[in-house]
């Protein structure tokens, strides 16, 4: 049985102009018997440009264990540092409120929160890209099972036809027998003269 898109319109309930793009691809795929899955990693083989990929590594290592470690030795090795002058010399490079150590750290944060946002803003389009061909892949599952479905109601249908009418040439049979029977056990066969 060939599917057409008027058979994805009857499942859906809803004729093709009304139908978004993503869903007449899907229809589209099941007419043609199609697979519509791929593997998005291959698919998004786009090459990055170096910012990107300098976005990417930022962010992954800006969210690791390693770079809140070393963040915090650095912390902890200018507030010694300025203990050490401090008690050996009496003045410091950067003296108690750390106002040098605040701007680093404000600088740091400033260049480092726009490029986290590129490296998720890029992970987002990419969420979103998978988030559609999950979309259509579960579409296209759905609406080859309720295909199947009709399938099997339609074939269930045809055998309890096809059923009933033997039924009915059996029970035919069986009263020509039970009739035949009667008459052989009355005695009143018709001889031949």
């Amino acid at each position: 049985m060939h599917t057409s898109i008027p058979a994805v319109e009857r499942l859906l309930g809803r004729p093709s102009e009304s139908l978004d793009a993503r869903t007449l691809k899907v229809a589209q795929h099941i007419a043609k018997r199609k697979h519509i899955s791929r593997n998005l990693e291959d698919a998004s083989a786009t090459p990055s440009t170096l910012g990107q990929r300098a976005a990417d590594a930022v962010a992954r290592f800006g969210g690791s264990w390693t770079f809140v470690g070393l963040f915090s030795a650095t912390m902890l090795a200018w507030v010694v540092v300025n203990a050490v002058l401090l008690l050996l010399h009496g003045s410091t490079f950067d003296p108690y409120p750390y106002i040098l150590l605040n701007l680093f750290l404000s600088m740091l944060a400033a260049i480092q929160a726009p490029i986290i946002l590129m490296s998720q803003n890029r992970e987002s389009e990419r969420d979103r890209i998978r988030g559609e061909h999950d979309y259509e892949v579960n579409l296209k599952a759905e609406l080859e099972i309720m295909m199947l479905h009709e399938k099997m109601d339609l074939l269930q249908q045809q055998q309890w036809t096809e059923l009933i009418a033997l039924q009915r040439e059996q029970l035919v049979l069986l009263e020509k027998l039970a009739l035949k029977g009667v008459l052989d056990a009355s005695g009143q066969r018709g001889e031949s003269t």
